[in-house]
C-alpha cells in the first residue's frame, strides 16, 4: 500500500548510488547477494538475542536490495536478476520471523508458524498474479521498473519492513504483532485473488 510513495522518496538518491556502484564493476546480482547475506547475519543476530545489531544489519540489507534495481537500471537489467532477487527476498521475509522463532521458541513458536504461513499464502498469491499477468501482458510501473509484474496490496514491503523495525525494537511484544500481521497478510491475499478474479476472468 506504501511502496509507490516510498518509492518516489528513494528512487532519486538509490539510482544516483547505484550509478556510482555500476562505475566501479559492482554488478546487479553482485549487490542483490550481499544484501541477502546482510539479512541473514540480520536474522542470526536477532536469534542470538542481538535484536539492536540485528535492526542494523536488516536496515542494511534492505537498502542493498533497493540498490540492486539501481544497478541494474544503470548497466542491464536481465530476467534472471530479477528472480534472484526475489527469492532472496523471499528467504530474508521468512528469516527473520523463524529467527525470533530461535530466539524464544516457547512464547513465539506458534505465532511464528502462523506469521511464515500467512506469508506462504501471501507470496504464492503475488507469484501467481505476477505469471498471469504476464500471461496477459500487463505491466506497471506503480513499484518501480521491475522484472516480473508487482501487484499493490493491503501489505507490501514497505510495510513488511516497518513491521520488521517493530519486532526488533519490541522483541516482547513478538507473538500479538505476528498474529496482528499475519491476519492481514492472509487479508492483502484474499484481496489479491478476488482482484485476479476481477481482472483475468474472461
Amino acid at each position: 500500500m506504501l511502496d509507490r510513495y516510498a518509492r518516489q522518496l528513494i528512487d532519486t538518491p538509490l539510482n544516483a548510488i547505484g550509478r556510482q556502484i555500476a562505475s566501479m564493476g559492482g554488478t546487479a546480482n553482485g549487490v542483490t547477494l550481499a544484501g541477502l547475506a546482510l539479512g541473514l547475519v540480520a536474522a542470526a543476530l536477532i536469534a542470538f538475542g542481538a535484536t539492536g545489531w540485528g535492526l542494523v544489519f536488516l536496515l542494511l540489507s534492505r537498502i542493498a536490495d533497493g540498490l540492486d534495481g539501481a544497478v541494474a537500471r544503470a548497466t542491464e537489467k536481465t530476467d534472471f536478476g530479477g528472480y534472484l532477487d526475489i527469492a532472496c527476498d523471499f528467504l530474508f521475509y521468512g528469516a527473520i520471523p523463524f529467527a525470533f522463532v530461535v530466539m524464544d521458541p516457547s512464547a513465539n513458536a506458534i505465532a511464528g508458524a502462523f506469521l511464515l504461513l500467512s506469508f506462504y499464502f501471501n507470496g504464492s498469491s503475488f507469484l501467481g498474479f505476477a505469471i498471469l499477468a504476464e500471461k496477459h501482458d500487463i505491466e506497471t510501473t506503480a513499484q518501480g521498473q521491475k522484472s516480473l509484474y508487482y501487484s499493490n496490496g493491503l501489505l507490501e514491503g514497505t510495510e513488511t519492513i516497518g513491521f520488521f523495525v517493530l519486532l526488533c525494537l519490541f522483541p516482547l511484544y513478538f507473538a500479538p504483532l505476528a498474529w496482528i500481521f499475519g491476519t492481514l497478510c492472509f487479508a492483502t491475499a484474499i484481496l489479491r485473488i478476488y482482484g485476479a478474479q476481477k481482472t483475468f476472468t474472461d
